[in-house]
């Protein structure tokens, strides 16, 4: 990509490999850009649509082999720039997290091809973490500075039924925050730092100012949390651990009734990419990383495994229509690190505040997290749509889709027709050869109104368990469900403690938020005052994809508010004037011509 900044990933994996010269260059933890691009692809070979990247993939398989110590040891920056430095700098260095990646890259490509060299691979540098880490006498008794490992190693224990990859995930979340904290003793005594901001760095920002089973809000770093949160999540289920459960749920709440925007988007400071407080929710200066929206969707849904509840996936939803899909172009090609809610392209500026947030989507990222992070997302789609237990299959997004899986000891195939943001209808087609009764649950939006459920035409009032109508199969064939609701535009206001939107109010229709654009309604979209009155569905704009409407409604603009014009500040003498605007769904602004954009309006009322 010629506009774009050298991540320099492959060609490390080449020198560490030994079959190039040169100097690592990139970021310490860029070999994660190659395992994401895997597990991206693995997903996309499973649900069938990927076979011709196989050999690509192989090919980049035998080269990270290649790249591997013989003990097991697997990371290009420490192999080739420090090898006398392993395990020495937990806090910044990423060995951890970049072997998360690599477990799930594994993982995920053993499933979709049953190839075992890549599994094989994570499997030798997992034996060798264990090796190295616990609360064995001679052991180090760190833990991640950058949390991934944890859950990633859950993965690996469902895949092998090996019981030490999940002790080890359960000691990584054990020992953080225990005292004399690790990592804030290996920072005290770094003379040199690698990441600047980190002169900034605390318990906090690292999530070890107590044992996260009694962690209570969510703080510091917001994807090192949430990645922790969903290992969390992951190792109280394997192990039935109430407690855990229990402290998983508050800090689920902390996190999306005080501490979420309302786009999915978590992590207000661009400092330190961080939580700060309850109800600190600015729109302009925020940060919002894509990556943290993944996180929070990797958090819903083991929140829902865990519990059965369908009201976590309202919030993988929300994250999806809005954060996640804004964080990449309609052509597929640029990105978004940083989500803001109102966006003035002339003030964001290099070297201020708003230095961070960038009016258009960038080709590419030194730091690439975040576009491979979207791709494995959106890849991994159907992991998010369907879940199945003994007796249910589980449909949590109305995404058009199908999938086979074996349930009572029969394979049933489930279709999924969904045109419910278009005319309400959901139809589900249900195919079993056996006569083993089992149920279909199907999350019931909260959006969603008056859903009425038809099986063969014929009305049926169906149990509502944990937020699923509960649809049971029961004779084999082919039956269909459908389900008739209504989705219609909707006016939010925000907590009253939420100071960045007193008084505003934001549009959504679905899942998806919706905002102003420049291009649409002219500029200073700030002096625009919403008329909360009935709303318009128009036909997509030009230049969108997808048939989501336009929605336009009636709005004053201030064009006027001080008596002497050309001051700065003067006697108040406000003026108005009317006009219609139209606002799209957010996840596709910047998608046209480039301008301002805003999520939270100003109102009437």
């Amino acid at each position: 990509m010629p506009d774009a900044e050298k991540s320099h990933c492959i060609e490390n994996f080449c020198i560490a490999a030994g079959r190039s010269g040169g100097e690592r260059q990139g970021v310490i933890f860029c070999d994660t850009d190659a395992y994401k691009w895997l597990e991206a692809v693995a997903y996309c070979i499973e649900s069938g649509n990927g076979k011709r990247f196989i050999s690509m993939a192989d090919q980049l398989i035998e080269l990270i082999c290649a790249a591997q110590e013989p003990d097991g040891y697997l990371n290009t920056y420490y192999s080739v720039v420090h090898p006398e430095q392993r395990w020495t700098n937990l806090a910044e260095g990423h060995e951890l997290y970049c072997a998360g990646h690599l477990i799930e890259a594994a993982v995920a490509y053993h499933n979709a091809t049953g190839k075992d060299e890549l599994l094989s691979s994570a499997m030798r540098l997992a034996d060798l973490i264990g090796d190295v880490f616990g609360t064995d006498k001679g052991k180090c008794h760190g833990y991640p500075g950058h949390q991934e490992i944890e859950l990633a190693l859950v993965k690996l224990y469902r895949t092998t039924g090996k019981e030490s990859y999940l002790a080890l995930a359960e000691y990584f979340i054990r020992q953080r925050g225990k005292r004399p904290n690790y990592l804030m003793n290996e920072m005290s005594a770094r003379k040199e730092l690698i990441f600047q901001d980190f002169s900034d760095y605390d318990e906090m920002y690292a999530q070890t100012q107590t044992e996260p089973v009694n962690q209570t809000e969510a703080v510091g770093h917001a994807v090192r949390a949430l990645y922790m949160y969903s290992g969390m999540a992951d190792v109280a289920l394997e192990t039935a651990d109430e407690p855990l459960r229990e402290a998983c749920k508050t800090l689920w709440n902390n996190l999306t009734k005080r501490r979420m925007y309302i786009t999915g988007g978590v992590g207000s400071s661009g400092h330190l990419e961080r939580f700060t407080t309850d109800y600190d929710l600015p729109n302009d200066q925020m940060y919002c990383e894509s990556c943290a929206s993944v996180a929070l969707m990797m958090f819903g849904q083991r929140m829902a495994a865990l519990t059965r509840e369908a009201s976590y996936y309202d919030v993988v939803e929300r994250a999806l229509c809005n954060t996640v899909l804004a964080g990449i172009s309609a052509d597929g090609d640029r990105y978004f690190y940083v989500n803001p809610l109102e966006v003035w392209p002339a003030n964001c500026l290099p070297s201020t505040s708003l230095a961070h947030v960038k009016p258009v989507r960038q080709s590419w990222f030194a730091c690439a997290c975040c576009p491979t992070n979207i791709a494995r997302t959106l890849a991994s789609l159907g992991q998010y749509i369907y879940a199945v237990d003994d007796r249910s299959i589980y449909i949590n997004q109305f995404i058009s889709s199908s999938v086979c899986v074996n349930i009572q000891q029969a394979d049933v195939l489930v279709r999924l027709d969904s045109s419910y943001l278009v005319d309400g209808t959901v139809r589900i087609t249900v195919e079993t050869p056996a006569p083993r009764p089992f149920t279909i649950r199907v999350r019931v939006p909260s959006f969603y109104t008056n859903p009425e459920f038809l099986l063969s035409g014929k009305t049926i009032k169906p149990v509502i368990e944990n937020g699923y109508a509960v649809l049971a199969v029961s004779r084999p064939g082919v039956q269909v469900f459908e389900i008739h609701g209504g989705v219609r535009p909707r006016w939010t206001a925000a907590n009253l403690q939420v100071r960045a939107d007193a008084g505003r109010l934001a549009l959504s229709f679905g899942p998806f938020v919706y905002c102003l654009e420049q291009t649409d309604n002219g500029e200073a979209l700030a002096n625009l005052f919403a008329i909360p009155e009935e709303v318009t569905e128009e036909r997509p704009a030009l230049g969108l994809v997808g048939t989501l409407p336009v929605l336009s409604f009636r709005a004053k603009r201030l064009i006027g508010s001080i008596a002497e014009t050309d001051a700065l500040y003067g006697r108040p003498q406000f003026a108005f004037s009317e006009q219609r605007v139209k606002a799209i769904p957010y996840c596709l602004w910047c998608n046209r011509t480039p301008g301002e954009m805003l999520v939270w309006m100003h109102t009437t009322i």
